[in-house]
């Protein structure tokens, strides 16, 4: 019988590049400047799914979209829920699609968890228990979610510190996990290892703090001059609610808030969006900084930044070379 042989060809593994940092950071200009050929985007913002939520999730402009070819923008209705797990699926299926065209992913925005989860993988925690997460949503329609924020920091202050108190599908899935286990949500730990299916490349974002305040402070006077008070109304004409996930986004809840304290005068929302886009610019850095491969570049640092990706293998478009 002759002897056959088989040649073991090693299959590449695809290479994604995780561009991040904080709110107002300048990472879409960077985008247009270093990834407009050869690259598609994988969308990272929790906000940006949504249809209909434009002006004050900053979604990129139909230009842009135009330009470079968006995956996980507008795929899913307000009241949807959009999981952490969700996004994972979503972008491994579109890395994946992506690599197969000979192109390369880069998967940008400013949800933390999305990356931390993408770039890790999820903890092994407990399966959702139907009736038990009923049980959750029942007592927090009837309690309030201020209520549901201080009841999670009595049991689990670690999740409850990281957790901004308006997510009412992360409170309600921590809630619902100790309920399940005992145990808190944070004690599930996530992989200290990053995954070894894909090359992630990860760059970070980084202003000074006070330029980064400022840039925050002019993003939104913009969003309001673009119309970010008439696509509230907008939404709250077509039956939008304050329980509805994608109205826990900074720049809508602000809204809701504001008209339930009897204070919807647009430069009290202003101001409220202002400070809490100020306090999340500085949760997220705090974020991003505990990944240990990430390298972090000032924004304007585009020769840096390009040499960097090339001593990956990623050839950037440098439009103003």
């Amino acid at each position: 019988m002759p002897l056959t042989t088989r040649l073991s060809i090693p299959s590449r593994k695809p290479k994604a590049v995780l561009l991040f940092g904080p709110t107002a950071v300048g990472k879409t200009a960077l985008t247009e400047r270093l990834f407009s050929r050869g690259f598609e985007i994988i969308n990272a913002d929790s906000v940006q799914v949504y249809r209909g939520l434009d002006i004050g999730s900053a979604k990129p402009s139909e230009a842009l979209q135009h330009l470079i070819p968006h995956h996980l923008i507008d795929i899913r209705d307000p009241w949807e829920e959009y999981s952490v797990g969700d996004f994972v699926m979503d972008a491994d299926a579109a890395i994946a699609d992506i690599s197969s065209r000979g192109r390369i992913a880069l998967v940008t925005g400013g949800t933390a968890y999305y990356f931390r989860h993408l770039l890790y993988g999820a903890p092994r925690t407990p399966k959702a228990d139907p009736a038990i997460r009923k049980e959750v949503e029942e007592e927090m329609a009837e309690k309030g979610i201020r209520w549901a924020h201080a009841y999670l920091e009595s049991i689990d202050p670690v999740s409850a510190g990281r957790i901004s108190e308006n997510d009412s599908y992360r409170i309600s899935r921590a809630i619902e996990v100790y309920r399940i286990s005992g145990c808190p949500l944070s004690s599930f730990a996530l992989s200290e290892k990053e995954r070894d299916d894909v090359d992630f490349i990860v760059i970070g974002l980084a202003r000074d703090r006070a330029e980064l305040d400022e840039r925050i402070r002019a993003r939104v006077d913009i969003m309001f001059e673009e119309g970010l008070y008439d696509e509230v109304r907008r939404l709250m004409r077509d039956g939008a609610k304050a329980s509805w996930p994608a109205m826990e986004g900074i720049g809508y809840r602000e809204f809701f808030d504001a008209a339930e304290s009897g204070e919807p005068t647009l430069s009290t929302i202003r101001d409220d969006i202002i400070r809490s886009s100020i306090r999340y610019a500085k949760r997220q850095m705090t974020f991003f900084s505990s990944f240990s491969t990430c390298r972090f570049f000032h924004p304007d640092d585009i020769g840096s930044i390009a040499s960097y990706l090339r001593s990956r293998g990623v050839d950037p478009d440098l439009l103003d070379a």
